[in-house]
């Protein structure tokens, strides 16, 4: 398992006719060289994760509980042939593309150690908006990201560092739950009966999962 690319992306006008206001970081490009790695502070405050790397609305993205996102390399390839297109490195406006990491069907609270520095630590998955539909340029691509179910995930910073394209990725800690990416992400998604699932892995979830679930949990018991 290794790290094909570190993507950086830099703060731009949103040129989207349905979101024609504020910037965007979303455009992300591999970079070479060494990337540095820290908690970013709590979102709406922090950013990215990964210096350099630009934060458009700090009110839904960025943060420590989603300082980084990771998408795999086969879940990109799988939709090269879906929409007939290339899709380089950094296009789902990615951090980090993974080779040989099941990103979506990782648990939420394992860890992954990029480099001999970093650590990760899952915390959800990615939830798709305008602003990814009008970057990609595909009618409804909302809808169809989401009816995969693929999301790729958000990640913590446990141990800070540097890392750069060809690093290892190796999981040194997976919790002992069933709760992975790609559930949480249909939970809070199409199935919010699944909610009350997630509650298992509580103390690794995104803080807004933990309180979504137990709001749901709390209305089914009244």
């Amino acid at each position: 398992m290794k790290l094909l690319s570190v993507n950086l992306g830099r703060a731009c006008p949103v040129p989207y006719t349905d979101h024609p206001e504020g910037v965007t970081g979303i455009d992300k490009r591999p970079v070479d060289g060494p990337v540095g790695v820290a908690a970013p502070g709590p979102k709406g405050v922090g950013g990215s994760g990964l210096a350099g790397d630009a934060i458009g609305s700090l009110r839904h993205h960025g943060g420590d509980d989603q300082a980084v996102y990771a998408m795999a390399r086969e879940d990109l390839d799988e939709w090269q042939g879906v929409l007939g297109r290339d899709l380089p490195d950094g296009v789902f406006g990615e951090n980090l593309t993974t080779q040989g990491v099941d990103v979506s069907g990782a648990l939420i609270g394992e860890r992954w150690r990029i480099g001999p520095d970093v650590v990760l630590e899952v915390t959800s998955g990615r939830i798709p908006c305008r602003t990814f539909q009008g970057h990609l340029g595909e009618s409804g691509w909302v809808k169809r990201f989401t009816e995969r179910g693929a999301p790729g995930a958000y990640l913590r910073v446990i141990e800070p560092g540097e890392i750069r394209a060809g690093d290892t990725v190796e999981i040194v800690h997976r919790p002992d739950h069933d709760v992975t990416v790609a559930l949480q992400f249909r939970a809070v998604t199409t199935r919010r009966d699944l909610l009350p699932r997630l509650l298992a892995a509580r103390e690794a979830l995104h803080p807004e999962t933990v309180r979504t679930a137990d709001k749901y949990v709390a209305a089914q018991g009244n």
